[in-house]
């Protein structure tokens, strides 16, 4: 859903402002998240989706106890993640987040709630292998974020305008904390999907537009 990730460079300046140490844990993530998004593209079954995305739980947690088998994804997770002391089992709810859109057919506010508290985890665990602060608002940012780009992927006109509700509620709190230095990388994340609200409904964002640039640049110089 996430879409290409070569193909955008505001994720790669993102990226650039997590501590060089951290970058491959949070790019591990986002490549997890890739993975599960592209699992749903090309799913049509539920039943087929829900059995591939079990596959992916049951691999996730066996990370705490067994070497990462053969899949580029997890191997990333094991060398970046899991060697920084996270918990495989810590990544387990952003499959279950992914999961809601194969197991409901009706997306009310009560399952958006679910998905992006389990996708926005990937937020959470990714503030702890980078060493962010825990006033920075993870669980916020990685919700939000979830929500916005969940929003413009929905064709339920109802449902993605309760997306976007939702999204901007908690971005709003998100982009309005003081970031840590280690979690500003999550912040410019949340900044990018705060202003991928304000694309027309229909339209893409307007990416490497000079005022989302320049709105990352501050965010890196200033926290905020």
């Amino acid at each position: 859903m996430t879409g290409d990730p070569a193909a955008n460079p505001e994720r790669s300046l993102a990226l650039s402002y997590a501590p060089p140490a951290a970058r491959r844990a949070l790019e591990a993530l986002l490549g997890l998240d890739d993975a599960l998004a592209q699992l749903l593209r090309t799913t049509r079954e539920p039943a087929v989706g829900q059995l591939r995305l079990a596959w992916w739980r049951e691999a996730l947690a066996k990370l705490d106890g067994e070497p990462a088998p053969a899949e580029p994804v997890l191997q990333a997770l094991e060398r970046a993640v899991i060697a920084s002391g996270v918990q495989g089992t810590s990544l387990v709810p952003i499959v279950h987040g992914w999961e809601v859109l194969v197991e409901e057919t009706i997306l009310d506010r009560d399952a958006l709630r679910r998905f992006g508290g389990g996708r926005g985890q990937l937020f959470v665990v990714a503030g702890a292998a980078m060493g962010a602060s825990p006033r920075d608002p993870l669980a916020a940012a990685g919700q939000g974020w979830a929500l916005a780009d969940l929003a413009r992927h929905l064709r339920v006109p109802a449902e993605a305008m309760e997306a976007r509700a939702m999204a901007s509620a908690l971005l709003d709190q998100a982009t309005a904390a003081r970031w840590s230095r280690n979690g500003r990388a999550l912040g410019a994340l949340a900044h990018l999907a705060r202003l991928d609200l304000r694309a027309p409904e229909g339209s893409e964002p307007p990416i490497g537009a000079p005022h989302r640039v320049g709105r990352l640049f501050w965010h890196r110089l200033t926290g905020r």
